[in-house]
């Protein structure tokens, strides 16, 4: 991480817009970003969507599909994802009343420079860096051996026991989606599923609260997932999220009871180029809040390269050799800037 002695703790936005401010604050104000609001949606392309039980039927349209999502996009839809619909329907109500608890027992859950879990905002390392106009709490999940001790057990309950189920729902369909990635990237086992036989993963709930001028502010910068893989769900179904394809910025509209999953930097290495990653932004609006959670998943140890029957004499390795710990803390050591801090790895050919 970044010197914490420069470490700024952001105050919580949803308690801001209680208060029932008609302005924004300054450090929130981001007015040179690209344009938030699309006025004409329907011409847009449609993110792909993939059903998973097809996948697991061994359908060979359906596992191409999800090539070309993975290669064009680095974003689908999951649909028939196996995971218990009356799991979901808990997890999205727990979270709702979780992000609604009194601020008196949010502090007591809150970020401290030493400890960026809890509630809070990915940190601002610097006193005049803009804000987002966003609250999170961030949890790491697996292993067992890195859970902060004092945190999940503060988690009210029955949210906690639903997280738990959630945890390894997660982390069994990473598995799975990494497998299938594998064979339509036609790859050993050894060169992508066994480096996740061990998995590490963290979970993110995000508020972005209604905001006066939205055009004005920002969920959650333009940035690519350090990890390998994101699995995402919509808790309120408010739109929010944004993916930049072809230079321009798509908004995306949930299905219901799918997942949104992402291509992370890691994967991108992993595949030598061949499934990218993709910018993506969270946009929030005058009207509605906004509630998502992501599941975040990587490799836990050992280093990300190329596959190596993917490097051959026509197609050269495009990224170095670097440790999964070092990718890590370099990226959240970073600003959250696209994809910047990939293009650090690429190997630049003179």
């Amino acid at each position: 991480m970044a010197g914490t002695s420069s470490v700024v703790l952001a105050p919580s936005v949803q308690q801001l817009e209680k208060e029932g401010i008609e302005k924004v604050p300054e450090q929130y104000l981001q007015p040179n970003q690209d344009p938030i609001f699309v006025s004409n949606t329907t011409s847009l392309p449609k993110l792909p969507v993939i059903d998973l039980s097809k996948l697991l039927c061994e359908d060979s349209v359906e596992l191409e599909k999800l090539d070309h999502a993975c290669k064009e996009w680095g974003f689908f839809q999951l649909i028939n994802h196996g995971v218990n619909p009356s799991l979901v329907e808990n997890v999205k109500i727990g979270i709702q009343q979780f992000f609604n608890i009194p601020i008196e027992e949010k502090k007591k859950l809150w970020q401290t420079q030493e400890e960026m879990q809890g509630f809070g905002q990915a940190y601002v390392s610097l006193e005049d860096e803009k804000l987002r106009w966003g609250d999170m709490f961030s949890v790491r999940t697996f292993p067992l051996h890195i859970r902060h001790p004092n945190l999940i057990p503060l988690i009210p309950q029955p949210l906690r026991d639903n997280l738990e189920s959630y945890y390894l729902e997660m982390k069994r369909l990473c598995v799975t989606l990494i497998e299938y990635m594998r064979k339509a990237l036609k790859v050993q086992p050894n060169e992508l599923v066994d480096l996740f036989e061990e998995i590490d993963q963290s979970i993110r709930m995000n508020y972005y609260p209604p905001c006066p001028q939205p055009e004005q502010v920002i969920g959650l910068n333009p940035h690519s997932d350090g990890v390998a893989l994101t699995i995402l769900l919509e808790v309120n179904e408010i739109q929010g999220l944004q993916i930049k394809k072809d230079g321009m910025w798509i908004p995306i509209k949930s299905l219901s009871n799918a997942f949104m999953v992402n291509i992370g930097d890691m994967l991108e290495i992993l595949s030598n180029g061949t499934y990218q990653s993709i910018e993506h932004r969270a946009t929030v609006n005058s009207e509605k809040e906004r509630i998502s959670v992501g599941a975040f998943h990587s490799p836990h140890r050992g280093d990300i390269s190329p596959a190596p029957s993917l490097v051959t004499p026509e197609s050269p390795a495009l990224f170095k050799t670097i440790s999964i710990a070092d990718y890590v803390n370099g990226y959240l050591s970073s600003k959250i800037n696209g994809k910047s801090y990939l293009d650090g790895v690429r190997i630049q050919n003179s």
